[in-house]
Order: C-alpha cells, then structure tokens, then sequence
C-alpha cells in the first residue's frame, strides 16, 4: 500500500458480516428468492394470491405486499393486470434505471457483499478524469482500488477515483467497508442520484489477474461509470471489472420501457 501524499492509512483484513435486515418482509422475501431459485416457481409459474401468502406466512397482506414489491423491484417477478405475480427469472436483478451501489445490489439479492480496499493514494487528476469529474487539470484526486466479494469469493475489482470534496470522507473510512455508498449517505447525507455506464470487454492486466484470481488477458467484462449528485455535481468515476461468470447485463424490452438490468452469473 503506498503512502497517501496526506499521510499513511491504516489497511485492516477480515470480511464484514451480511447486513440483512431481519424485518418480516425482508423474511418472506427471503423465502420466496429461494423458493423461486430451487425451481419450486419456475419461470412462467404464478406466485400464490396476497391473502394466500398472507396466510401461509402468518403475516398482513400489508407485509407480503412488501415482500412481494421486493421482488418486483430486482426482477425476479412481474404484475399482469388483473392476474397474479408471474415469475420472469431466477436471478435477482439491478435494473439500471435505478442507482444501487454494489453492496445494495448484492443484498437485495440475499448475497454477502465485501469489500477491501489493497490501494489508496492522493494523485492529480488526469485530462479524461479532469473531465469526467469537472475539475480542473492536475487537481487533487483520490484513488482507490478495492477488491469486492460476494460470499467471499472475489468478483469485482473497482477502480475509482474521487473528487477532492468528498475525497478526505472516502480516505477515512475502514478499509473493509462493506459500502462507501452507504456510509458517505448516513455519514454526510451524499447522495448518488445520477449515473452513467458505459459497458465493454477488456482483458484481464497484472493487478487484475492477482486479485480476481484469473489468468493474464483473460477476458473481463468492464463497467466505466460516473456519477453525481441530484445536482450535477460529479462524486467519482470509476473502471469496473468483473471477473468471468460473476455477472449477467440483460436488456428488458417493452414496448414501454427498454432498462439494462445485472444479474449474478
């Protein structure tokens, strides 16, 4: 780890625990993730009515509509008028016309997210990121290279490089943060309200290979993203690269509404 511009920074190892709620929804949500995923609802199948999982739960039908809007929010079912839940997936999804961070990503779909930051360093911002990030050339940047997990095994190297004002939050937190998302939220109020993707296949470098724990110009799926403040004012921006097998990106479409959704491999 090299020494930041500002000073050393600690570097900690150990996995972070799940932060699944325990919330009755959160619960029968659970269930019915993993009853769609062993099969018992196939694609095409149709969920039991409100009142019958209602009932099958011991809970409201106020709860397992909640329950239920989970499920509809990553993918896994969807509403025909008139008629019940119909499954469309076995795969919870992050459809792109919402921000959700990694961590919530994975959550959502009842897996363990990690985290681990392997470098950190206050550097001067390059002309692309200068632009990217509306800040003048040669202005103070932090970056980051963090290796993600979901059940421990690693799936995503991140590299992302932050603004100067919100940069000294970001170098403060724990190595191990599970997510940088979440804590800039509860601990600033920042929120990141806009995104923009951009999605290509790159081959695996040296870094790459040692933390994915892939061969050298092995092919990774990569994410380029920036985002920003409701705003505009931009946070980071950021290379995304995923290990193969990791990560499905699907597209949707209707007649209505075409979204990019990820799905886990």
């Amino acid at each position: 780890m090299s020494e930041s511009a500002r000073g050393g920074r600690r570097r900690t190892t150990g996995r972070t625990p799940s932060q699944r709620g325990g919330a009755r929804h959160e619960r029968i949500a659970d269930e019915l993730r993993r009853a769609i995923a062993d099969g018992h609802y196939p694609v095409g199948a149709t969920l039991p009515s409100e009142a019958e999982l209602a009932t099958a739960h011991g809970a409201s039908r106020g709860t397992v509509r909640q329950a239920v809007s989970a499920l509809l929010a990553e993918g896994l079912i969807g509403s025909r008028q008139g008629a019940r839940r119909v499954v469309l997936s076995t795969t919870p999804s992050q459809t792109f016309t919402e921000l959700r961070s990694f961590a919530q990503w994975a959550r959502a779909g009842g897996r363990t997210a990690g985290g681990l930051v392997v470098a950190s360093d206050w550097d001067t911002a390059r002309p692309e990121e200068a632009g990217l990030l509306q800040v003048p050339h040669g202005a103070p940047v932090l970056r980051v290279l963090r290796v993600r997990t979901l059940d421990g095994e690693p799936v995503l190297l991140e590299r992302t490089v932050y603004a100067e004002w919100i940069g000294t939050a970001v170098d403060g937190l724990p190595a191990d943060c599970e997510s940088v998302t979440q804590r800039l939220h509860d601990d600033s109020g920042l929120v990141f309200a806009h995104g923009e993707h951009h999605i290509d296949a790159v081959a695996a470098g040296t870094a790459d290979a040692e933390h994915l724990g892939v061969r050298r110009g092995s092919p990774l799926l990569r994410v380029r993203r920036t985002t920003t403040t409701a705003d505009g004012r931009p946070v980071e921006t950021s290379d995304d690269r995923y290990r193969p097998g990791s990560v499905v990106f699907t597209v949707r479409n209707s007649t209505q509404t075409n979204p990019l959704a990820r799905t886990r491999a």
